[in-house]
């Protein structure tokens, strides 16, 4: 494994390297909250944080997209047809990406990329992302990784990781493109003979801290229908006001809507986040709409995660853990709860 060892005081130097070669995206302090962005400056990534308010899947599936442009001009040869928007596809750096964030992308790929489709834009960004991670130390009290089948030193999903051992940061190559990465750099400082065992006992305590929070096992055994119609959804629903904010956060929402928005003679066809939270989400041009009820939203964004996406694809649930819902709900919905209602549901019903 490719290697690196910089002192804190060095990485600035080290992303302004980056930079000249790539477009460099990192966590920025904004006001309150820790972001991504593209930097303009080295100094401005900052890597004191614990996890980000948004995820990086806006870097990947912007909240607001053109996708076309076309004009009404009936004079025009070219009236009403549509012409792409061009993309940036030069060659990017994410800094600081957390592992769950990582894995989500995985994720998400099966969404925008299958056997019959392929999303390109999506895709292009993928190929041309590097995606260097940052080692969870220390994990917010809502975060539930190991839960999920990843964890806060997991490198799935990334091209290197960074760790910080205190004084500075282990640089590691996970995949051959985070290894062309590293070596393209200068030598650093001799990486400390203690480094692979401070690794250890940090990620050991990471995820001691964290534990295991549910057991989604009973829920593989047991029928759709049988959970579907379960009583306790009445209750997980009950507080819920169908504001979205779960599925705006979530690294592993992908659900979009397409509009065309005219001005004049001229238009943009786009494609903006939507939600299944939200009354329209369903709404059939007939009128009919499938998913009326606010306790009938709630239940599938849950199911959809915890079973109906394992039970398609046999890789997991869609969730990564994040805990980005558990802290942001204005109504204190908590998925660990609702995964432990489900799994007792299915026991129960042995």
């Amino acid at each position: 494994m490719s290697e690196i060892y910089l002192t804190k005081q060095k990485l600035p130097a080290l992303v302004t390297q980056w930079m000249e070669r790539y477009r460099v995206f990192g966590p920025v302090f904004k006001g309150q909250y820790h972001d991504y962005a593209l930097l303009g400056e080295a100094t401005e990534l900052d890597l004191n944080f614990q996890n980000t308010r948004l995820s990086p899947k806006g870097l990947f599936h912007p909240h607001s997209e053109k996708m076309f442009d076309f004009t009404l001009d009936k004079d025009s040869p070219e009236a009403g047809i549509l012409k792409e928007v061009p993309k940036d596809g030069s060659p990017r750096i994410i800094v600081g990406i957390r592992p769950c964030d990582a894995r989500a992308f995985q994720l998400d790929d099966r969404n925008f990329i299958t056997d019959q489709f392929k999303d390109p834009w999506w895709a292009q960004r993928r190929q041309n992302t590097t995606l260097v991670g940052l080692a969870c130390n220390n994990p917010c009290s809502t975060c539930f990784c190991t839960s999920t089948g990843t964890g806060p030193f997991d490198t799935a999903g990334l091209d290197a990781m960074l760790v910080d051992l205190g004084e500075g940061y282990l640089l590691q190559a996970v995949t051959d493109k985070g290894t062309e990465l590293v070596e393209k750099l200068p030598a650093g400082e001799p990486v400390p003979a203690n480094a692979a065992a401070a690794v250890a006992s940090l990620r050991k305590a990471a995820e001691e801290r964290l534990g295991v929070q549910f057991d989604l096992g009973p829920v593989k055994t047991r029928s759709m229908n049988e959970l579907f119609e379960a009583p306790f959804w009445d209750e997980v629903q009950f507080a819920c006001i169908n504001c979205g904010t779960c599925t705006y956060l979530c690294p592993t929402c992908w659900c979009f809507d397409i509009q065309d928005e005219v001005y004049q003679d001229k238009g943009e066809r786009i494609r903006i986040w939507d939600s299944c939270m939200f009354p329209l989400f369903t709404l059939h041009g007939a009128g009919h709409n499938p998913r009326s009820q606010k306790l009938q939203r709630v239940r599938q964004r849950f199911m959809h995660k915890l079973k109906y996406y394992p039970d398609k694809y046999s890789c997991g649930i869609a969730c990564v853990g994040c805990g980005r819902c558990v802290q942001q709900c204005p109504v204190n919905i908590d998925i660990r709860r609702v995964a432990r209602l489900m799994s007792e549901s299915c026991i129960c019903a042995v």
